[in-house]
């Protein structure tokens, strides 16, 4: 930021950053004064509406290091938040994304991020609730004669998953579940029996891990989202069909984060009506 300002336009534009870098954390004052190891007093004025007062350079270096954010983005000199190492380490990467059941770099991530809590929007049905019939018939048009050997090279890595110590909050589109349910589009020519053996396979394993294991359904007419997955705090990834575009940097994570917040909240079915949605679905399909 080339542009000159005064001393109590700087020191508005670092209380209105101060506070932004706060709410994204999910940090109040109390909690940044324990950080940084001054008085809960000390944040409040550094807060104070109409203050011309500019902490010193101690106190920014410190706030800048418990938030996450770079020390010149707080004074108004940068308009990136990150530090300089944390835009050359952290960059995006975007890597390739194979038609596989689990493939390499996913594991490696959840492999990663074991004992965090894992947030995930899928392109379709979650692989890791399908039934095995349901992944051959999924996947045996792409992965052909070894579609066997992918399954129960993938039943391992699941299983792995499953046992991460990991909590896994899913969120997908209520219009998915149907069109499953229904056979239509994606689904289209899926048997009677594969889909009702599904729906089982989700009721088990709601009543086996919920709530370390939770699904919610959400109207895609009222919000939106694209596959993504949040791995706790370290690392958020977007999925492009060929390609993931993974984020490092804490500010982004945190966005990717209060984006799939705000689905649950927005959600139709909640985790814990899923069993009912899930029996109502079941008898159509019976039916």
């Amino acid at each position: 930021m080339s542009t000159k300002i005064d001393k109590r336009a700087r020191a508005d534009l670092f209380r209105a950053r101060l506070n932004e870098a706060m709410q994204i954390r999910g940090t109040n004052r109390s909690m940044l004064a324990r950080d940084i190891g001054v008085d809960r007093s000390t944040i409040s004025q550094l807060l104070a509406p109409g203050s011309a007062r500019l902490p010193n350079a101690q106190v920014v270096g410190e706030c800048a290091a418990a938030l996450g954010v770079s020390a010149d983005w707080l004074l108004g000199l940068s308009d990136r938040p990150e530090s300089a190492a944390e835009i050359l380490a952290n960059s995006f990467e975007l890597t390739k994304a194979p038609r596989a059941l689990v493939d390499e770099q996913i594991f490696d991530w959840h492999r990663e991020a074991a004992g965090y809590k894992i947030r995930h929007v899928p392109a379709a049905l979650p692989d890791m609730l399908k039934t095995q019939k349901m992944l051959r018939w999924e996947y045996a048009p792409h992965l052909g004669r070894t579609t066997d050997q992918a399954i129960g090279a993938s039943e391992d890595r699941l299983a792995w998953m499953r046992g991460s110590r990991s909590d896994y909050e899913i969120a997908m589109p209520l219009h998915e579940m149907q069109s499953f349910a229904r056979a239509e589009g994606y689904y289209a020519g899926l048997p009677v029996a594969l889909r009702l053996e599904q729906i089982d396979r989700f009721l088990e394993l709601h009543e086996q891990l919920y709530p370390t294991l939770r699904l919610s359904l959400f109207d895609a007419r009222r919000v939106y989202s694209a596959p993504i997955t949040v791995f706790g705090p370290l690392l958020a990834v977007l999925y492009l069909g060929r390609n993931y575009l993974a984020f490092r940097d804490s500010l982004r994570v945190q966005a990717f984060t209060q984006h799939f917040d705000a689905l649950i909240r927005a959600a139709t079915v909640m985790d814990r009506d899923l069993p009912g949605f899930l029996t109502r679905l079941r008898g159509d399909i019976a039916d």
